[in-house]
């Protein structure tokens, strides 16, 4: 159980890391956190910027979190998939609600895309079809960002037995899987309430235009 909460609280840190407000602040002499959609995250800072470097740069940086987070999890915990699925969850908390940010932070798609791709690829693949399938029906990046992860979380808990085959290791059980990849979903979706709000009232607009 230490050992649980000592992966816990370094992923947390980890994540918590504000890449987007550091490199805003000090490169750019912005406060991410007042411009923009006020989210502290790779489309926000590019945004804001206008600059490709700096989004990008924020992207790596963000992904690199989650991907870390598991890699340490792995010589902490003796390379269990529970270990791996508190630090990719604790990395991506970390990441959405920073404690240098009053709690303020990103979306959290970017560190839990680093983490996935060594957890849990298949989490990582599908949530990435169905997103490039959303976008391309609505054309918004946040449509896409919700359906991937409402509709990932969904898949998961209907076909998390296949899904944990694919995973490294795999998850000594399925409600294992399927608890590790809901919580990460369920994060995810917490910090996209506001976009959600914004793109009903948008399409109501257009409904009631038409």
């Amino acid at each position: 159980m230490l050992l649980y909460l000592l992966i816990f609280i370094i992923a947390y840190l980890m994540g918590s890391f504000p890449t987007a407000y550091l490199l805003l602040k000090y490169r750019h002499g912005k406060d991410i956190t007042k411009e923009g959609s006020g989210n502290v995250g790779a489309l926000n800072s590019f945004e804001v910027t206008k600059s490709r470097m700096t989004g990008i740069t924020v992207l790596l940086i963000d992904f690199a979190k989650g991907f870390l987070a598991v890699f340490l999890s792995r010589f902490i915990g003796d390379d269990l998939f529970i270990a791996g699925a508190i630090a990719l969850n604790a990395a991506v908390l970390g990441h959405c609600f920073s404690p240098w940010l009053k709690f303020k932070g990103g979306r959290g798609l970017a560190t839990a895309a680093g983490g996935a791709v060594l957890l849990a690829p298949a989490i990582f693949l599908v949530w990435s079809l169905i997103w490039v399938i959303a976008f391309l029906f609505r054309r918004n990046v946040h449509f896409g960002n919700i359906s991937a992860t409402f509709l990932t979380a969904l898949l998961t808990y209907n076909s998390g037995e296949i899904l944990n085959k694919y995973s490294f290791p795999p998850a000594e059980s399925e409600t294992e899987f399927i608890f590790a990849v809901i919580t990460l979903m369920i994060i995810i979706l917490s910090k996209h309430l506001d976009p959600l709000k914004e793109w009903l009232k948008i399409s109501q607009k257009s409904t009631s235009r038409e």
